[in-house]
C-alpha cells in the first residue's frame, strides 16, 4: 500500500505458500479437553485445517532449519498438526500446548478462556516465532514472515476534516477483524457497518495540518489489501452490559470482499468457509466452544473435544457463529 515502507528483508517468498492440500486424507483426531481447554481446543483445529498453514508445517521448512532455544511455537504447531492428521488414535492429548501456555499468553488449563484470545495469542506467538529465525530482525521485514503472508492485510483508514475537506490516509496490518454485531442480521450487514463513514464529532481529536487546528472529522475504514485467510471475530459482548448477544448473524459459504474494499468497483475478490467457531452459553465467561472445520477431504465435520463427527453445509451455515474463517 501507498505510504508504506518497502520490506529491507523477506523473511518468507508469497509464491511458496500453497492454499490448496498437498494430501487429500480422512479428518485427523480428536482434541481431550484437559481441564476448561476448549477454547484452545477449537483454535488448534482451526489452524490445522487452514491449509497454507498445514502444507507449510507439515514440509517441515520451518523445524529444518530453527533455531530456538527453548519455546518455539512454529514447532510446537508443526509437532501438533503432524499428530492431529497422522494419528491413528480417534482423540489426542493437546500435551505440548498446554504445557507452554505460559509462553502463549496469560492462560491456565483449568481456567475456562476464551477462542478469540487464544487465536490472537496464537498467531503472535507463531509471528514472534518466525522473528526469531533471523538474527537482525529490521521492522518493515515483520511483513514478510509466512504467518503474515497468510493472516496478514491491510486496512486503510481515511480521515477527512470536516472543516476543509483534506484528506488523510493512515495504513494499518491486520491478522484478523473484529466486527460489532449489535443489530446486524448478517455477516455482510456487520461488514457495510465496519466500512461506513463515521462521523466523529463529539470530540475534536484529529489535528489538521492544513486548519493547525483540533477538528471534527469523519472516519471509513476499508480493507486496502485483502489477506489469503480471512478470520473475522463477531464480537458477541455487549459493550454496555457484558451480556453475551445471542443473536443469530447469516454468514455465507461464499463471500466477496470487494464492496468492503477501498477501491469497491473491481474485480470480485472471494473467499470460501473452510471454518466456524461456536460458542453456546448464555453468557460470554462461561458456556463451551466447539468449531465446524472443513477437512482436505472436502468434507464438513464438527468437532466437539474428543467427538469428529462428519455433517452437511447446511448445519454449518445454521450456528451462532463466534469466528469466521475464510479463505481465498
Amino acid at each position: 500500500g501507498e505510504g508504506m515502507t518497502p520490506s529491507q528483508k523477506t523473511l518468507f517468498t508469497s509464491e511458496k505458500i500453497c492454499m490448496d492440500w498437498q494430501q487429500k486424507r480422512r479428518p485427523g483426531a480428536g482434541l481431550y479437553n484437559l481441564g476448561s481447554t476448549c477454547y484452545l481446543n477449537v483454535i488448534l483445529q482451526c489452524l490445522t485445517y487452514t491449509a497454507p498453514l498445514a502444507n507449510y508445517l507439515l514440509s517441515r521448512q520451518h523445524s529444518r532449519v530453527c533455531c530456538q532455544q527453548g519455546f518455539c511455537m512454529m514447532c510446537v504447531m508443526e509437532a501438533h498438526i503432524r499428530k492431529a492428521l497422522y494419528s491413528s488414535a480417534t482423540a489426542i492429548r493437546p500435551r505440548a500446548i498446554i504445557r507452554d501456555l505460559k509462553f502463549i499468553g496469560e492462560f491456565k488449563p483449568d481456567i475456562p478462556g476464551d477462542a478469540y484470545e487464544f487465536l490472537r495469542c496464537a498467531v503472535s506467538a507463531m509471528q514472534a516465532a518466525c522473528l526469531g529465525e533471523c538474527s537482525e530482525s529490521d521492522v518493515p521485514s515483520d511483513e514478510t514472515t509466512i504467518i503474515h503472508q497468510i493472516f496478514g492485510g491491510l486496512l486503510r483508514s481515511r480521515v477527512t476534516c470536516l472543516s476543509c475537506n483534506t484528506v488523510f490516509d493512515f495504513y494499518k496490518i491486520f491478522l484478523d477483524i473484529l466486527l460489532k454485531i449489535k443489530g446486524a442480521s448478517s455477516l455482510s450487514t456487520a461488514l457495510e457497518d465496519f466500512v461506513a463513514p463515521k462521523e466523529m464529532n463529539g470530540r475534536k481529536c484529529f489535528k489538521c495540518s492544513k486548519c493547525k487546528k483540533r477538528v471534527a472529522v469523519s472516519k471509513m475504514v476499508t480493507v486496502h489489501h485483502e489477506p489469503r485467510i480471512l478470520t473475522v471475530c463477531l464480537g458477541r459482548a455487549d459493550d454496555q452490559t457484558s451480556r453475551k448477544l445471542s443473536q443469530v448473524v447469516e454468514y455465507p459459504e461464499y463471500l466477496d470482499l470487494r464492496p468492503y474494499m477501498s477501491d469497491p468497483a473491481g474485480e470480485p475478490v472471494l473467499y470460501s468457509l473452510y471454518a466456524v467457531v461456536v460458542h453456546s452459553g448464555h453468557t460470554c465467561l462461561g458456556g463451551h466452544f466447539f468449531c465446524y472445520t472443513k477437512a482436505s477431504n472436502e468434507q464438513w465435520y464438527k468437532m466437539n473435544d474428543v467427538s469428529v463427527e462428519s455433517c452437511g453445509i447446511q448445519t454449518v451455515l445454521g450456528q451462532q457463529a463466534y469466528l469466521l474463517f475464510y479463505a481465498r
